[in-house]
């Protein structure tokens, strides 16, 4: 979609060149969504992408994957075999339903900044305890973890100037077990629940696309049926359960307890 509001696009190739965010401004990276409908009360945009940042890096600390990533390059990414969590990577990729056109332009930063439910990026960075490196004006770099980052849908904990800068994966989350369950309404819809469980010297539940932000449930030590129905209970009210189109509250309800039990039997096994 043409944005006829927009009057300056800027192409900063480093930090230094971001100019002082005011009204009307927004940061650009795939802008899968900021194209895809009016955006009357923007003016200029600044775009990320001729920044130069490297989309992967693997350290010895674990994974580092730039906001600017794709879609595309992450599901094309071939983790070490000793990270038994890798397989999440593209399995979290492929909820992401769109053509190779949205994966090449969609970014892991956007989606996980749009705070979408049905956002698969915040569900990986999620389950796998993704840290966001957040820049500042100025240059300060804060960090966040992604389920505190993710407020609600186009909600996050961004302030005026801050933007994305990166997520880092510790590489103890990249060599748990996994179980992943997704299901939507219709074959090609946006997910109604995804959920994945993490299996290391604890287990861990996270909860996405059936509730309004990401949660994630850690237990001391491994659940029964009861225990982790009642934590779920505990962990996520009714109201937070997401009402849109793709889904009612009471459905998303149902099949988080369905897939929290399925997944909590398979990585019992």
């Amino acid at each position: 979609m043409d944005l006829n509001t927009i009057s300056e696009i800027l192409m900063p190739e480093a930090v230094a060149e971001i100019p002082a965010m005011a009204a009307g401004d927004a940061f650009l990276a795939g802008g899968t969504w900021l194209f895809s409908e009016p955006q009357p009360g923007l003016s200029r945009l600044v775009d990320l992408t001729r920044m130069g940042w490297a989309p992967l890096r693997v350290t010895d600390a674990g994974l580092e994957i730039s906001a600017t990533c794709t879609i595309a390059t992450l599901a094309a990414f071939e983790p070490p075999p000793e990270w038994v969590a890798g397989k999440l990577i593209l399995q979290c990729c492929r909820a992401l339903l769109g053509s190779f056109k949205i994966w090449n332009m969609a970014t892991v930063g956007g989606n996980i900044c749009m705070g979408l439910p049905a956002g698969p990026m915040t569900s990986l960075c999620t389950a796998l305890e993704g840290e966001c490196v957040i820049l500042a004006p100025g240059g300060d770099e804060l960090r966040k973890h992604v389920k505190d980052f993710v407020l609600g849908p186009q909600h996050n904990t961004l302030r005026a100037g801050e933007f994305l800068r990166r997520i880092e994966i510790p590489l103890a989350a990249l060599k748990r077990r996994t179980a992943f369950r997704q299901n939507s309404l219709s074959p090609l819809g946006r997910s109604g629940a995804l959920l994945i469980g993490t299996l290391g010297e604890a287990f861990a539940l996270t909860v996405t696309a059936a509730t309004r932000r990401p949660v994630r449930i850690a237990f001391d030590a491994f659940p029964d049926t009861d225990e982790l129905a009642a934590r779920i209970a505990a962990e996520i009210p009714q109201e937070l359960y997401y009402d849109d189109v793709h889904g009612r509250p009471e459905w998303r309800r149902h099949m988080t307890y369905l897939f929290a039990e399925e997944i909590r039997r398979e990585l019992a096994a």
